[in-house]
């Protein structure tokens, strides 16, 4: 078992359900976890966080400020430019997933996820 012991993820949801979803596979699989309840929360959250996350974790439908909105956001700080940005949505369409790629994003994994399939994609961009 890899030690994922102090890597951190911010993730970013309106669903409460999701949040706490995240929060059991993550912290169960070893990571700290932190959580905004919709964008411009997680960036409050992201700007604070010491130390930082290693990577982001982003829905794309959520009020005030959307997933799209959060990866242009994130990718303008310089402290976070390179951090990993995966997207998980319920969202398949071809041309959003385009526009989280130009916008900057990682990854993107479509709900409902399979456990495996989110530890394995965060391994790859925390490793």
């Amino acid at each position: 078992m890899v030690d994922n012991k102090g890597v951190r993820v911010l993730t970013i949801d309106d669903s409460k359900t999701m949040q706490g979803m995240l929060r059991k596979v993550l912290e169960g699989a070893g990571y700290d976890v932190i959580q905004g309840g919709d964008g411009v929360e997680g960036l409050e959250v992201l700007q604070a966080a010491n130390p930082p996350p290693k990577a982001v974790i982003t829905d794309i439908n959520m009020p005030r400020m959307d997933g799209f909105e959060v990866i242009e956001a994130v990718r303008k700080l310089d402290q976070h430019k390179h951090l990993p940005v995966i997207v998980l949505t319920t969202e398949s369409d071809p041309e959003k997933k385009a526009r989280a790629r130009e916008a900057g994003a990682t990854g993107w994994i479509v709900k409902p996820f399979s456990t495996e399939s989110l530890l394995a994609a965060i391994r790859r961009v925390t490793a």
